[in-house]
């Protein structure tokens, strides 16, 4: 049981590059919307409350769906994570956020 030798340059798969185009958009589809009221509001202080309401909606969603997955109370998990969310938010906001 030897260990097989490594390639000389090591190189990206097709599935590789997937992965990393599926993360991304991940990453991006879901931290745009928090994003969007700073593109549209000139009131840095209201395009923020409004880029956190937006966060807690889809963290509510985001626990609607988990609970129904997880075979829990849809309802209950997404306001313990709306709950969690705005927790988070109020540490920020007391940090000067």
């Amino acid at each position: 049981m030897g260990v097989s030798d490594s390639p000389e340059r090591p190189e990206l798969s097709r599935d590789d590059w997937l992965a990393a185009l599926g993360i991304f958009l991940l990453v991006f589809l879901s931290t745009f919307p928090v994003v969007i009221p700073f593109l549209f509001f000139k009131d840095a202080k209201l395009a923020l409350r409004a880029s956190n309401g937006i966060a807690i909606a889809m963290l509510f969603a985001c626990g609607y769906a988990l609970g129904g997955y997880a075979g829990r109370s849809r309802w209950l998990t997404g306001l313990l994570m709306v709950l969690l969310g705005g927790g988070l938010v109020g540490i920020a906001m007391v940090l000067g956020g």
